[in-house]
């Protein structure tokens, strides 16, 4: 896809540096088909395809309840949170990853679930990468088979409530 662009981009550019006309003016027309052509050929590409996460969605959770489901399965034994007490537990693999705090960005819902169902998908940064992680396999638990569909809708809601966006600073253009 990226060979495509640059290739496109060489062609306008091309055009673009010409500086005749023909009648009609034939530069600023090709210029314009190619452009057309460009994305139609990029939409093209946006199949959504069978394993689209395009229509997904889980209901709204509680807050409340996720924070009781994120104490119940025990997350705080790895993981700090604002609010919560951390579990002194012997399971726990002598680290604590933070959640929740000011990010700049939000964290999307589907990042969310993501994160807790497969959390070998994504690992968190600043961390020994041994400390969160052996032969590319999060030392995360896997919940998938014990933790409740509820629960991880709950759970959800509890984290992103926990995220802060942090005020992005704005270039000042001059005004005319």
């Amino acid at each position: 896809m990226s060979l495509l662009f640059v290739n496109w981009f060489y062609v306008v550019a091309s055009f673009s540096a010409c500086n005749f006309t023909l009648s009609g003016g034939y530069v600023m027309k090709s210029y314009l088909a190619l452009t057309l052509t460009f994305i139609i050929i990029m939409l093209a590409g946006c199949d959504a395809g069978p394993k689209s996460s395009i229509g997904f969605s889980l209901p709204d959770g509680d807050a409340k309840r996720g924070r009781e489901a994120f104490q119940t399965l025990q997350c705080n034994a790895c993981h700090t949170i604002e609010g919560v007490e951390k579990l002194a537990s012997g399971d726990a693999p002598g680290i604590s990853v933070k959640l929740g705090g000011e990010v700049n960005r939000i964290k999307t819902y589907g990042e969310l679930v993501t994160s807790i169902i497969n959390p070998s998908h994504r690992f968190p940064e600043g961390y020994p990468i041994e400390a969160v992680q052996s032969n590319g396999v999060s030392k995360m638990r896997n919940y998938n088979d014990t933790m409740t569909v509820s629960q991880l809708i709950n759970l959800v809601a509890f984290l992103q409530s926990k995220y802060d966006l942090e005020e992005y600073p704005h270039t000042k253009y001059p005004t005319m």
